[in-house]
């Protein structure tokens, strides 16, 4: 049996539960993949089944589904407009015959369409942030789309209150078809480090003494790891007496981590930046740090935030998008203006200087993952939404569904 048929077994193999198809754009490390990973990995088996369709290709980041039940297809939609999709993609609905179809954000709201064609009378969209084309949310063609795509949709999920607001305010979503259901983090995963801190990065990159920062991400533009590390540059290049003691980890991969590694080696301080791509022990090298920083131009709900907090680290992240509904200013972490490396060599500078305020807020930032952002909250959001969206539409006589 090929891998086609395959998956195809894992989907229809057995009546019970519905099935959810969730559509995205890759199958790859990221936040909103992350999300979907651990939705699916925590959702009661008997309540639903689940098969992803991914429109480009599917990586190794696959393997982080936990169930053996869940079928992953890969659509190889080409670069640009590639209307062979729409016709794949009919027919694999028709022949998965979900009982939902949940696209994420803009680059698969079309397939709710698709999906209305090949009867399936159950549709969710997802807005989990947005990227360099459109920061704002305000272009006027893509919204323009996005309200022609408003009869296909019954119910939308927002990840922050901005985008709740922006599908409400700008997009003209009705209030009672939007639903915010912030990420969940795993605080059993997610853990704070138990005595001296774990060593991480090459050998004798740290010692019991150096001050460690870093962050976590897609090395992109819409991330901005690149004021990070002028941050960091401008600290070591002011004050040549830290440089013993501070250290750099930018985890992830992309475009921009090749100019990020020629901005190090121009300063001369390759030794104490470490660049070690995508890794699956993020968990682990968390409990390597002293300090978490996201320097993003925009955000949803960030996964990496939510696991720093677990973690027992201040955060240090920009004033934009769902940042301050997880980051409480001055109390577990410090926000800071986006595209700005002075102001976030400040902020690091300002824990450096300051070990009990870092320790202080660290175990605050740790309370507020335990108290607000469990995983258990997140799926029962996710729950009431699907549970609600195979009730029908929302009418006058049938209660909302909100938070």
């Amino acid at each position: 049996m090929n891998s086609v048929k395959t998956e195809f077994a894992a989907a229809n193999g057995k009546s019970g539960p519905p099935l959810v198809v969730h559509i995205i754009h890759r199958f790859a490390i990221g936040g909103l993949e992350n999300g979907l990973v651990n939705l699916i990995n925590h959702i009661p088996v008997g309540r639903y089944r689940h098969a992803v369709i991914s429109l480009t290709d599917i990586t190794d980041f696959r393997n982080r589904i936990q169930r053996g039940d869940i079928a992953v297809f890969s659509l190889h939609k080409r670069q640009g407009h590639d209307f062979r999709l729409y016709r794949r993609m009919h027919l694999l609905l028709r022949s998965l015959r979900p009982a939902i179809v949940h696209t994420r954000n803009l680059g698969t709201l079309e397939y709710s369409v698709s999906a209305a064609l090949a009867g399936i009378h159950a549709r969710v969209h997802g807005e989990h942030g947005r990227d360099m084309y459109d920061l704002a949310g305000l272009n006027f063609k893509y919204n323009l789309f996005r309200r022609a795509m408003r009869p296909f949709v019954h119910r939308y999920i927002a990840v922050s209150n901005d985008l709740a607001d922006w599908l409400i305010e700008t997009v003209g979503v009705r209030g009672d078809r939007v639903k915010r259901i912030c990420n969940g983090v795993d605080i059993e995963r997610f853990h704070p480090k138990a005595g001296p801190r774990r060593d991480i990065g090459p050998e004798r990159f740290v010692s019991p003494t150096t001050f460690v920062v870093g962050t976590v991400g897609r090395m992109e533009a819409v991330k901005d790891t690149l004021t990070l590390v002028r941050a960091f540059l401008h600290i070591v290049g002011t004050d040549t007496t830290v440089r013993n003691r501070l250290r750099l980890v930018c985890i992830g991969d992309g475009s921009l981590r090749e100019e990020a590694k020629r901005l190090v080696s121009a300063a001369g301080v390759d030794r104490i930046v470490w660049f070690p791509g995508e890794r699956d022990d993020i968990a682990e090298l968390m409990r390597g740090l002293d300090v978490f920083v996201l320097p993003s131009l925009r955000e949803g709900i960030s996964n990496t935030i939510l696991e720093a907090m677990a973690s027992g680290l201040p955060v240090i992240a920009t004033r934009v998008g769902g940042n301050p509904e997880l980051v409480e200013h001055g109390r577990t972490g410090t926000l800071v203006p986006a595209d700005d490396p002075r102001a976030m060599a400040e902020a690091i500078q300002s824990y450096l200087s300051d070990p009990a305020k870092m320790a202080q807020q660290g175990r605050a930032a740790r309370m507020r993952a335990e108290a607000k952002f469990s995983m258990e909250s997140m799926v029962n959001g996710y729950l009431a939404v699907y549970d609600a969206v195979l009730q029908g539409p929302p009418t006058a006589d049938r209660k909302p569904v909100t938070d």
